[in-house]
């Protein structure tokens, strides 16, 4: 298992410079965001696929950092009903593949994305409850006319070009929001569809992380390493589905915060290993969106945190006692 970072949290800084500074943290690996919300910082793939010089200087980046590039990221809706919105994602995410193919990368982390309610539908509509009946019949049209036929064919056309681990991240707000929603789509379209297992979209809605990666088994593809402080007293008071805005950190049910600041070591050892009994031996990707802390803080703490308790060489072949 690597120490890896999702890369986009120094977007302000030319690609040499970050992963310079991914280094000197002891970092081995970053994702690359290269469309969608991570946004084309360090990675605009219509340009790196129509300038061979310009591919070979992106590669050799990361050949002179020591840092190895473990998958891009183009987190996105291609199920949009605003056509406009799920064109632009769809062109990302079928870029992204191709600067996969290019690359030798065969992971890309993204959303399931979220249609309307409908046909006519302007905005996405997140069902999170079966009644009134209404919601069940939204669900069953989104489902079945729409996620699952799309990602059928955008599955298909990564395969074709040799990207066998599409990783949804399960967030709320998308079809795929728990790991049942994605072993629901896993089960439709085929084990190129897999997880991107971020404990952080998971705790506040109740799910203990190391009972999920057990439920997932051999789907997690990627994982991000980012935590949840739930708020006891808020919580209390107005629960978990809370619209609050991320900055008012203070009045919400929950906040994103840095490794360890939501959840004490002890818990992230047994996810760590929790992960090693399923099989998982990738990376775990920091990544940062503590409101609290600065980017340079929120990343060295992070680090510090990870280093005690990742498990880094492999697993025995025999008990050397047993």
């Amino acid at each position: 298992m690597k120490l890896c970072v999702c890369a986009n949290l120094y977007g302000n800084l030319p690609l040499p410079e970050a992963l310079a500074k991914f280094k000197a943290l002891g970092i081995e690996s970053a994702e690359i965001g290269c469309g969608g919300y991570p946004g084309k910082d360090h990675c605009d793939p219509e340009v790196l696929l129509a300038d061979d010089a310009k591919l070979e200087a992106f590669k050799q980046a990361f050949v002179d950092a020591g840092v190895e590039l473990a998958a891009l990221s183009c987190h996105g809706n291609a199920v949009h009903p605003n056509k406009a919105y799920a064109e632009m994602y769809d062109k990302d995410f079928r870029n992204c593949v191709l600067l996969a193919e290019k690359l030798g990368i065969d992971t890309i982390v993204t959303f399931s994305g979220c249609p309307g309610d409908g046909p006519d539908a302007k905005y996405p509509n997140w069902v999170t409850c079966p009644w009134p009946d209404d919601f069940l019949k939204v669900l069953d049209w989104q489902w079945n006319e729409v996620l699952i036929p799309y990602w059928k064919e955008a599955a298909a056309f990564a395969e074709s070009h040799h990207v066998t681990h599409i990783a949804f991240e399960m967030h709320p707000g998308f079809c795929v929001y728990n790991p049942e929603t994605l072993m629901r789509l896993r089960n439709a379209v085929g084990p190129v569809i897999g997880a991107n297992f971020d404990p952080s979209h998971l705790v506040w809605q109740g799910i203990e992380p190391a009972a999920a990666i057990r439920y997932l088994g051999d789907a997690i593809y990627h994982v991000h390493a980012k935590d949840t402080k739930i708020d006891e007293i808020n919580t209390a008071r107005i629960g978990v589905l809370d619209t609050k805005h991320y900055g008012d950190e203070i009045g919400r049910a929950w906040v994103f915060r840095a490794v360890g600041y939501g959840h004490d070591e002890q818990w992230w050892r047994d996810l760590i290993s929790n992960l090693r009994l399923v099989g998982y031996d990738r990376v775990l990707s920091i990544e940062h969106e503590d409101s609290l802390m600065s980017v340079p803080e929120g990343l060295e703490k992070a680090v510090l945190f990870l280093q005690r308790s990742m498990i880094r060489e492999p697993k025995p072949g025999s008990m050397r006692w047993a």
